[in-house]
Formats: C-alpha cells, structure tokens, sequence
C-alpha cells in the first residue's frame, strides 16, 4: 500500500461531548485535527530517521497511519484521559517506539506519566539509548457522552 516508510511524525490529542459515543469519539478525531481522515492504526514502531513536525496536512478522506488510544464513556462525570509517548533512539538508524494509553478514571498527568514510562521500559529492554521522550497528553470529565483521544500521527514530507 505505501511505499515508502513514513519520515515525519506529529503528536495530537484532544476531547469531544456528544449526545452519543461515536460523535464524541468524532468530535475529538476532528478537533485534533485528523477528523476527516480514513486512520489506519498501526502498532507502536516509529521509523527510523522520522523527524517531529508540528502538524502534517493530508487531503480529506487519506488513508493515515496512527497509533493512538482513545476512551469514551456515557457515564456523566466520568474522567476519561489519554495519552501518547514517543521515545526517539540517540542512534537514528533505529526504529523508536509509540506508546498509547487510555483509561477512565485518571488524570491526564498520571495517564502521560505511565505512557512515557512504558515508552521508556520498551527502549530499555530493546537495548537502546533513548534520546528523549515526547508526549501528550488530553482529558475530559463526560458531560452526555464523552471521548478523550491522543495519536501520533506518521507521514511523508
């Protein structure tokens, strides 16, 4: 399908309310700015030589590529929060490392703690020198119905 590995990356997160689950989970999608995309998830591997940017611009409808975590609930007043982290390697040539997380019930604070220290953990026991970790992080207390989302975003400059 691609064929070339994706060589820049972007990190979003976000919220939304609705009357039902799936707008919430829209609204959040659009509001980070990836809302009227087709999202391909993938797994947590950051390619090699991929460089941070602040936003990637795509038509409407593109297939993208990203890995994120996303809650939602319909209890009102519930905490929903996540959270992406990206730990980049020193040495370029190898892959870093996307980790997600989504959960009720937690900070956003703690939910970004955790994902960027399983970021870390998974470097740690491939044997690679992290340079550093990026990340963010949203959260949302559930009005109607409620969706918290954060991703990092691949592509191609």
């Amino acid at each position: 399908m691609f064929k070339e590995r994706p060589n820049i990356f972007c990190l979003r997160a976000s919220a939304g309310d609705a009357s039902y689950e799936l707008n919430a989970f829209d609204m959040a999608l659009f509001k980070a700015g990836v809302g009227n995309m087709n999202l391909l998830k993938v797994s947590s591997i950051l390619p090699p030589y991929c460089e941070y940017v602040e936003k990637i611009k795509f038509e409407e409808g593109s297939l993208i590529p990203v890995a994120y975590g996303a809650a939602s609930s319909s209890i009102r007043g519930e905490l929903l929060s996540a959270a992406v982290a990206c730990a980049i390697p020193k040495d370029k040539s190898k892959a870093g490392l996307i980790m997600e997380y989504a959960t009720r019930g937690k900070a956003k604070e703690d939910t970004e703690k955790q994902v960027r220290e399983m970021a870390l953990k998974g470097m740690q026991w491939r044997g690679y020198t992290v340079e550093k970790i990026m990340s963010i992080s949203c959260e949302h207390r559930v009005e109607k119905c409620g969706a918290a989302f954060a991703c990092v975003v691949l592509g191609w400059k």
